[in-house]
């Protein structure tokens, strides 16, 4: 039961974490908002609660001494993977810090920069707080207020990842990994009805579409050079005849 929920909670902190790098992804571009500074606010602060979880269930079960030797392998495997999404988390705050110092939203000092991303990024935000619709409430200059507020949140986790060092002492090169690198990108499983959420990605095309247009071509090139087997035919003929 322990292993169930720590890997759904730490499932969880990383579909967040992922979902506040998009977010980050788009800062400072045409696609940087009020309300995309709203939805970094709202989405950090979820990844933070996640990760006071995480570190709250992880560190209390790797401390009991009565658990069996598989079960602390399984638990010191999580909490590389858990320290590894707050490095992460925490390599964002500071870049989202970085950017929005550069590009203030009413002030601006640089133009935005055109980097070829459009649209909303309302999507993203509203899986990581799995709600359907986002609601904004920020003040308007909430691109400068929040920044201090960002660099006490940034503090706050680098004093949190320093605790974790030294509460649990987990060797990450000594943690056997269960499955390949880059296992989870060929797996067929949905996780379209998550509770949280991942970013959308793009589908590959289906086969048959693909084997359709194939066909179409090759009738299509089939039909050109009989036209042309036709017409060298004709001017043959013509040539002998003269």
């Amino acid at each position: 039961m322990g292993k169930d929920e720590c890997k759904t909670m730490l499932d969880a902190l990383n579909k967040v974490t992922a979902c506040f790098r998009h977010l980050v992804i788009a800062l400072g571009s045409t696609s940087d908002s009020q309300n995309l500074r709203e939805e970094l606010k709202k989405t950090r602060k979820k990844a933070q609660e996640l990760a006071v979880a995480n570190r709250t269930k992880l560190t209390a079960l790797l401390k009991d001494k009565n658990i069996s030797k598989d079960d602390r392998a399984e638990y010191e495997r999580l909490w590389v993977l858990f320290t590894s999404s707050m490095e992460l988390l925490d390599v964002d705050m500071k870049r989202s810090l970085e950017i929005g110092q550069d590009f203030p939203l009413k002030v601006p000092t640089r133009h935005l920069i055109q980097t070829g991303m459009t649209g909303s990024t309302t999507t993203v935000s509203a899986r990581a707080m799995s709600v359907q619709n986002m609601k904004y409430e920020a003040d308007a200059n909430i691109d400068t207020v929040d920044l201090k507020e960002l660099e006490t949140e940034i503090a706050q986790v680098d004093q949190m990842m320093e605790e974790m060092e030294m509460k649990v002492q987990v060797a990450p090169w000594a943690v056997e990994a269960k499955q390949e690198a880059g296992a989870e990108l060929k797996s067929t499983v949905s996780v379209g009805n998550s509770s949280v959420g991942v970013i959308s990605i793009c589908e590959e095309e289906p086969k048959e579409t693909v084997e359709g247009e194939t066909g179409l071509m090759k009738v299509f090139a089939g039909i050109i050079f009989t036209a042309v087997l036709l017409i060298a035919g004709i001017l043959g003929y013509l040539v002998i005849n003269l």
